[in-house]
């Protein structure tokens, strides 16, 4: 893409409410990221990033979703010309500890039995580069979230759905799991993988 291609792609609009709404290009392939972003009307484009998900010793939630968040809108920004690249990364906390994606069922069913009967808080790190100029802004959301009591017959059941395998926490509040959170406190749509209310207060920073 040349200068003036990408330039010609740097699109905005404008809500109601009179909030800017610039192109992003979402560097996540997550589709329920997408789906947010389409469901405000936002425009965008996807281009995945590919980095290192692992964490460091030492390392929070909060630190770690906003590296995260961080080098991912970094590298595909780092890729183009022109653009407002968005990266985000969402994190289940429970008494401390980070649980990511299930790597397999067994893995799933025991995020499942830690969760189920208690709170546990979704951490999702936002960061927007843009790449012509490489600033950048970078901030956290944080949901409580609390899960009913799950039998085994339960938890069995929603794992054989394959919703937990591609989520966080090994589950989608959006989808089956719904049947199972018993309260939510915060931002819905941060649980579900993109804080749009942020991602918006950030943009303005630009």
């Amino acid at each position: 893409m040349d200068k003036d291609e990408d330039k010609q792609a740097m699109t905005s609009d404008e809500s109601p409410a009179g909030v800017r709404m610039e192109k992003l290009v979402l560097a996540s392939g997550s589709p329920r990221r997408a789906e947010i972003l389409g469901q405000v009307g936002w425009p965008h484009e996807v281009c995945p990033a590919d980095v290192d998900e692992s964490i460091r010793a030492g390392e929070d939630a909060i630190a770690y979703v906003e590296r995260l968040a961080g080098e991912k809108a970094g590298a595909v920004a780092a890729s183009r010309l022109f653009g407002l690249v968005l990266g985000a990364d969402t994190s289940v906390v429970i008494e401390g500890e980070l649980l990511g994606k299930p790597q397999d069922d067994g893995e799933a069913r025991c995020m499942l039995r830690r969760l189920q009967g208690a709170w546990h808080e979704v951490v999702t790190g936002v960061a927007l580069v843009r790449a012509e100029t490489h600033r950048r802004v970078v901030a956290h959301e944080r949901t409580r979230v609390r899960f009913a009591s799950m039998s085994e017959k339960e938890i069995d059941w929603y794992v054989k759905t394959n919703e937990p395998l591609d989520k966080a926490g090994g589950y989608g509040v959006q989808g089956r799991a719904a049947l199972f959170i018993e309260r939510i406190e915060g931002d819905y749509l941060n649980v579900v993988g993109l804080p749009v209310r942020l991602v918006s207060e950030l943009v303005r920073k630009l």
